[in-house]
């Protein structure tokens, strides 16, 4: 079986001050020496690109992306990766051992950056985080999109939109009877060491690294310091970007 990567980004973090997070990003992808198969709203160079021109950012817009990085692609199992995450290489040794079920590396933080604090907890399950079969991500992606024209006819367009939290953006970890899209499975894997999941201000999704944050508060919480995550330096990269 071979491997690849799917990336997609809205371009959001170029020529600002967070463009030190895409550019190091993308160089702890490239490390994986998997191909990279991306889909952007503005030409980058980075992977075989193909470029989803004249939309907006959207949630919407991200799952055509995801669909055409995925379509794209000549891997057997993919794994997806976004612009503002550091990805440990040790995650990309992970060889997905069904074809049926979607795998999530648990092994990742939350860094609100630029803060010395670093959260996780137990059930933080990120499409960010996922490993699978890229025909089963084909199948349902094109799925979820039939879903979303659906809604979008009769709902007001929005970045996060409420029917998008409710059948949950990681495919396998909703079933249908708790509002979910399709009864699909998941399994929790953990890399040996941890990937570094940015939040700052121009994110997709909520940063959800408080918990007040949260409905309903998660096990394990846990919170460390920069300096406390095996693996990385990130003292030394938080002084870089300040």
């Amino acid at each position: 079986m071979t491997g690849g990567i799917v990336y997609y980004t809205d371009n959001r973090l170029e020529n600002s001050r967070y463009e030190p997070i895409l550019r190091l990003s993308r160089k702890t992808i490239a490390a994986s020496g998997l191909p990279v198969s991306s889909c952007s709203l503005k030409p980058i160079d980075f992977g075989e690109n193909v470029v989803l021109e004249g939309r907006e950012r959207g949630y919407d817009t991200m799952v055509e992306q995801i669909i055409i990085a995925l379509e794209n692609s000549k891997a057997d199992y993919v794994f997806f990766c976004e612009h503002d995450v550091l990805y440990h290489r040790s995650w990309f040794d992970f060889t997905p051992p069904e074809r049926s079920l979607y795998y999530y590396n648990v092994n990742n933080w939350r860094w609100l950056w630029p803060e010395d604090r670093l959260i996780t907890y137990g059930t933080l399950l990120s499409l960010s985080q996922m490993c699978c079969d890229r025909e089963l991500a084909v199948g349902h992606f094109r799925h979820r999109l039939e879903r979303i024209s659906e809604f979008m006819m009769y709902e007001e367009r929005s970045r996060e939109p409420k029917w998008a939290r409710r059948l949950g953006y990681e495919p396998g970890t909703k079933p249908r009877r708790r509002g979910g899209l399709t009864d699909e499975e998941h399994v929790k894997v953990r890399s040996e060491f941890p990937n570094i999941d940015i939040r700052h201000k121009r994110t997709f999704s909520s940063p959800k690294v408080t918990l007040d944050s949260f409905r309903h508060q998660p096990d394990d919480w846990t919170e460390a310091s920069i300096a406390e995550i095996p693996g990385w330096d990130l003292r030394g990269l938080s002084e870089l970007w300040n």
